[in-house]
């Protein structure tokens, strides 16, 4: 069983995780001069497998700290996390979504301050404006592993076939369309999430001004919406890309698909196979118009973050173990870029001396840290929002509403939001 030591226990803790959530340490006795703390996250088997290994080093180092797993794929884990977080059974340590800082701050009552925990976590190995991403009201709340954008993987091996030309405007998108049509290949394709990031890209260029204003809220209206809605029709016309509703990522495999539109950390699932195949994937140009600038009205966000319970009896504990996690050589060589080049200089240090900053996903970072990119708010994440916007698009493209009406009705919906 080898790493998979973590027993009944971590099983059983793993099979029960949304009922009983994390037990934190509120709730656990020491033993034997031994402390108990909780760890949580989510991700597959690769993950999973040296997440868990990583766990056992600690140990190691620290006979005197137990840590309790718990973990899962992504699916369904939001809601569990939502009943953790409410019933105060959250783990004393714990990978978050960007966006939870904003949905569980709870003026300040979410989360541990972590510069409390400086005698265990040491947070010299990250530059301030990058802190600033788990920063609320001035107080540092979570650490940021990576960071993510969207990104253009363009599959060049088809691309050459059609004598196409790698997309960086618009324009380019339309033009290699044209050429593939006829076998009956996309040259691009994506996600619900990834179509409307991608076409709020479209619509800031357009428009020449941002979706949300300095304040957070919306600044675009009815008119503003009627451009994307419009140029996502465009796209879907002319066989640039799939209706989000018929997207299957196995048809990207399949070469169905030419490209993606994908996070940075996503480029080893979504492409591994075809560079293992003699592929040639590269990373295009933020797609602009012909004289925007790189990135204009492209988003970054962290990848995923990690936390410490408010509720914890093991403050330093968990720093300990927080620390070890973004800072450790143990760490970073077992999770290399598996979520992302890491912030933590100590943690670059070490996949540099190791020769790991290398492949599709190092390159994905590179482009993504070349571009001033804005910083990503949780509200343009929300699924409700995005399946209402997509709803109008099907009202417009399956001609149930006029272009006006269905970007009116969206515009509505929103401002009831």
């Amino acid at each position: 069983m080898g790493i998979f030591r973590k027993t009944a226990a971590v099983l059983c803790c793993t099979a029960l995780i949304a009922a009983t959530g994390c037990g934190n340490s509120s709730k656990v006795k020491e033993q034997k001069g031994q402390v108990e703390i909780s760890f949580s996250w989510w991700g597959n088997d690769a993950r999973n497998k040296y997440t868990l290994e990583a766990v056992d080093k600690f140990e190691r180092l620290h006979p005197e700290i137990k840590v309790n797993c718990s973990y899962s794929e992504w699916s369904g884990y939001e809601k569990r996390n939502r009943v953790w977080m409410t019933s105060d059974t959250e783990c004393d340590v714990m990978q978050i979504n960007y966006g939870w800082l904003t949905d569980y701050y709870n003026e300040g009552k979410g989360y541990y301050k972590l510069r409390e925990l400086s005698s265990t976590l040491d947070l010299s190995g990250y530059d301030e404006d990058v802190l600033r991403y788990g920063t609320k009201d001035g107080i540092l709340y979570a650490l940021p592993i990576a960071m993510n954008a969207e990104t253009v993987y363009i599959n060049k091996t088809i691309y050459d076939q059609f004598d196409a030309k790698v997309p960086g405007t618009w324009d380019d998108l339309f033009d290699a369309a044209e050429k593939m049509r006829p076998a009956g290949i996309y040259p691009l394709s994506a996600s619900s999430k990834s179509m409307w990031l991608y076409l709020i890209a479209y619509a800031e260029q357009k428009q020449d001004k941002q979706i949300l204003g300095e304040d957070g809220n919306f600044n675009f209206g009815a008119e503003d919406f009627a451009v994307m809605i419009d140029f996502y029709a465009q796209l879907i016309d002319k066989k640039v890309m799939p209706l989000v509703d018929h997207y299957e990522r196995i048809r990207l495999e399949n070469e169905e698909y030419a490209g993606a539109i994908a996070w940075v950390s996503d480029a080893k699932s979504y492409f591994g196979t075809a560079v293992e195949n003699g592929r040639e994937i590269v990373i295009a140009d933020y797609t602009v118009n012909v004289n925007d600038r790189p990135g204009e009205g492209w988003y970054a966000k962290p990848a995923t973050m990690y936390a410490v319970s408010r509720n914890t009896e093991h403050p330093n504990e968990a720093g300990m173990l927080l620390d070890f996690l973004v800072n450790s050589r143990e760490m970073a060589e077992l999770q290399g870029i598996e979520k992302g080049i890491p912030l933590s200089r100590p943690a670059v240090e070490v996949l540099g001396e190791k020769g790991q900053l290398t492949g599709l996903q190092y390159d994905a970072s590179q482009k993504m840290e070349g571009c001033a990119l804005s910083e990503l708010s949780p509200v343009l994440e929300n699924e409700r929002i995005i399946d209402d916007f997509f709803s109008a698009c099907n009202d417009y493209i399956y001609e149930k509403a006029e272009l006006d009406e269905a970007a009116e009705s969206f515009a509505d919906k929103l401002a009831e939001k």
